[in-house]
């Protein structure tokens, strides 16, 4: 037997081996606000006398095994009264907890006890969260607050620049970040191609990144994980929230179905700019809107039921001509079961739908493309003794891939209908996850998560020579499409192609003293989805591509090692962490790459690695009227795909070059100031190293047309980013004593209108005849107010 399995098994079963040899006892429970009875993620349950504790789960529960005697029980969470109860543990006991604000605000629930402090103890790292009452307080362009945008002020996480969608952690692509709402996958985070996210603040409950040390719960994603739960809704009493932007404004609901058992909630945003397009003479339009759903009810003790959903689209539209309409579906049953006080378990049956729509009426015709997914998940929690946890649970995913589907949108257009070929996959993952304390000062999470992928049948599938869909022309040091030798057709029931993959998971903390620890983690995760794109940030039109005969899944391996810190009680903390990481079959595009409408993918990409490593700092003031944090990244990251053959010149001369979301430096400094009851503040400041970029550096001409020869892929950068935000809350009747409360959020983007380039573009300039560089920039100085209301 391999030494190493019997390390592990000798790991796992000595802490079960313990539980015999004394009597304990369990004490569990949920812990709700007392105003909503919604359920807290993250409350603190101590032992001072023990030095022990647990927090509870996504869904408020809790569970603790003692032995035998009298405790006492100390219960906190951020923003709301803390407990302190004395125990006489001597059976076990179920006892639920009703937490009571310590003040009255407009967020109803701050979500998350320590959060924003650091947890020395645990072996988790690398995991960044904030609460929803942090990021409202943030500046944000047009007002709009953005969760998406919010998390790019921490180390380790930036976009590619103001107006791109998604964001990239640890110098690793947007299709490389798993994000999840409610445990459904959301494959396209933005609304107007990055100007603001898909998630509505009002709805949302708890926020946490995974950059590194990621659980073996998570996979299919290899830099990180975003997981959002929204709010359950009050099953205490209706309440109504909202808000009223320039652009945009947005309107919650919630309260009982059945006092104090079940709960709705329906909230809606929509963006209403372009109705005022009109008075400029302006037939363009340019606008979204985004539903969030959740109806929760509890059965009994044991078990309660959720239905989640949310439903966004974004539409753009030029002068009657071009429609541009996409957008996220999902839907989420679950059921929460409790099978004893240390045994929880969470059944999810998930569909995920992403759609795009593109209508060109000047060529009448329509596009449409998307990815679909079916997804059953079953996870236990297990909590065997203070010392000893286990997860593990199994997940199945089902996809249909529609690449293209090009119908004419008039009986004489001239247009033939044309469908790419539809893709199907399956992908299955079974998983275990062991927390355990080895002793005061020594604490472990390991795990192993199994996955695999299965390509599934599709009506026709190309045949090369050599199964070898690119060639290299090597009289002209180029690679050109190879031509198909023929085609195989396949049922459903067929399978392409399979993959399967060991993804083992370790992390360790060592408590240095009270108030210090260092911490290590490694990560191998196997990714299946290739998201083919042409541009540094994702836009609707890029397409979802699965691995397959031709493509093959991205592994990656992350070892990551911190030092982390706290000050003056919990007042101050630091975070070091440096990490390297690594990825095989990253893809990569041959040049002239054409990636729309293209049924045969696979002969325009070639599988090259990637690596990324860095120093991330983060310095924070968790409590006070002063309160921030200055975060600091200096990181690499590159990309090669050498020749597969010592003739082949591979990628950029088979040689290492900058990603498009290398940034060397990455600084960002957010404070937030309490001047009295009706008055706060907030300010950020980011400073980026500039975007790598591939820029001309000559040109010829070929009869008669001037074609430019460029340099080393991203060989230059843009100019560097930098921008000063500033914010001001006014509450005017923070003392009042009526239901209604109100709040006037203003706010300055972009304070000395810094005109940040998106990019860069070469032209000849028509009177001169000379050529020119062309710096667009998105957005100046922005100013916004807000007004947001609740009763």
């Amino acid at each position: 037997m391999n030494k190493t399995l019997i390390v592990f098994l000798i790991v796992l079963i000595y802490p079960i081996s313990q539980l015999f040899t004394q009597e304990k006892f369990t004490l569990s429970g949920t812990i709700t606000d007392s105003n909503s009875n919604e359920t807290l993620i993250g409350v603190n349950i101590i032992i001072p006398e023990i030095q022990s504790g647990t927090v509870t789960n996504e869904y408020g529960f809790y569970s603790i095994t003692l032995p035998e005697g009298t405790y006492n029980i100390q219960i906190s969470y951020l923003g709301f009264k803390t407990i302190l109860e004395t125990i006489v543990l001597s059976y076990n006991q179920i006892k639920n907890y009703k937490l009571i604000e310590t003040a009255e605000s407009l967020d109803e629930v701050i979500i998350k006890e320590d959060v924003e402090k650091l947890n020395i103890k645990k072996p988790q790292m690398s995991v960044n969260a904030l609460s929803i009452n942090t990021i409202k307080q943030m500046p944000v362009v047009l007002g709009e607050v953005d969760v998406i945008k919010s998390i790019t002020l921490l180390p380790g996480v930036t976009n590619a620049g103001e107006g791109s969608s998604g964001f990239n952690v640890r110098g690793g692509a947007a299709d490389q970040n798993l994000i999840l709402l409610d445990e459904a996958t959301i494959f396209n985070s933005s609304h107007l191609f990055g100007l603001f996210s898909v998630f509505n603040p009002d709805a949302i409950k708890d926020i946490k990144l995974y950059k590194g040390g990621i659980p073996a719960k998570y996979g299919g994603r290899v830099s990180s994980v975003l997981d959002i739960y929204q709010k359950e809704g009050n099953s205490s009493d209706f309440h109504i929230n909202g808000g009223i932007g320039l652009i945009s404004s947005r309107l919650l609901a919630e309260g009982p179905i059945e006092k104090d058992k079940g709960s709705f909630l329906f909230g809606g945003r929509s963006s209403y700019a372009h109705l005022f397009l009109p008075l400029f003479d302006l037939d363009n339009v340019a606008y979204f809107y985004d539903l969030n759903t959740k109806l929760s009810y509890r059965l009994n003790n044991n078990n309660s039921i959720y239905l989640s959903g949310y439903f966004g689209r974004d539409v753009f539209e030029i002068a009657n001509s071009f429609i541009n309409t996409y957008g996220n579906t999902v839907l989420n049953f679950r059921w929460n079961h409790l099978f004893s006080d240390k045994l929880f378990s969470n059944l999810s049956l998930i569909y995920s739908d992403y759609d795009y729509d593109l209508e060109l009426s000047f060529v009448e015709f329509d596009w449409e493309s998307g990815i679909r997914n079916f997804n059953l998940k079953y996870d236990f929690k297990h909590y065997i003794s203070s010392n000893f946890k286990l997860e593990y649970g199994l997940n199945s995913i089902y996809y249909k891939f529609n690449p293209g589907d090009i119908n004419p949108t008039t009986p004489d257009s001239g247009i033939n209908p044309f469908k790419l070929i539809d893709k199907y996959a399956f992908e299955n993952a079974l998983y275990l996850d062991a927390e355990h304390k080895l002793s005061n000062k020594l604490s472990v999470s390991y795990g192993l998560r199994f996955s695999t992928f299965h390509r599934l049948g599709q009506d026709e599938l190309n045949i090369y020579n050599n199964n070898n869909p690119v060639i290299f022309i090597e009289d002209l040091g180029i690679y050109e499409k190879a031509d198909p030798v023929g085609t195989n057709g396949f049922s459903r029931n067929n399978v392409i192609e399979s993959f399967a993959n060991l993804e083992p998971r370790l992390a360790l903390a060592y408590q240095l003293n009270d108030n210090s620890s260092v911490k290590a983690s490694y990560n191998r995760i196997s990714q299946y989805l290739h998201l083919l794109s042409n541009t540094s940030s994702p836009t609707p039109l890029d397409v979802w591509a699965p691995s397959g005969k031709y493509v093959k899944p991205q592994l990656l391996d992350q070892v990551a090692i911190g030092y982390f810190r706290t000050f003056k009680n919990n007042t101050y903390s630091l975070e070091l962490e440096s990490f390297f990481k690594t990825i095989k079959n990253r893809i990569d595009y041959i040049d002239g790459a054409n990636l729309i409408a293209n049924n045969a993918i696979e002969q325009v990409i070639l599988n090259g690695e990637a690596r990324a490593y860095g120093l991330e700092i983060l310095l924070r003031k968790n409590e006070g009227k002063l309160k921030g944090w200055l975060a600091y990244t200096l990181s690499k990251s590159e990309q090669k795909t050498p020749g597969r053959t010592p003739i082949e010149t591979g990628i950029n001369n088979g040689k290492w070059y900058n990603t498009p979301y290398d940034k060397t430096h990455d600084v960002s400094l957010t404070g937030s100031y309490e001047l009295n009851k009706k008055w706060s503040f907030s300010s950020n400041f980011l400073f980026q190293t500039g975007q790598p970029a591939t820029f001309p550096n000559g040109q010829y001409q070929y009869n008669g047309i001037i074609v430019p020869s460029y340099e080393a892929r991203n060989s230059s950068r843009l100019p560097s980013y930098n921008r000063l935000d500033l914010a001001a809350n006014y509450t005017p009747k923070p003392d009042s004593t009526k239901n209604f409360k109100s709040e006037w959020v203003f706010g300055i983007y972009n304070v000395y209108n810094r005109r940040n380039a998106a990019n860069i573009t070469f032209r000849e300039n028509r009177n001169s005849g000379t050529n020119e560089a062309v710096r667009l920039a998105i957005f100046g100085i922005v100013p916004s107010v807000s007004y947001n209301f609740k009763f």
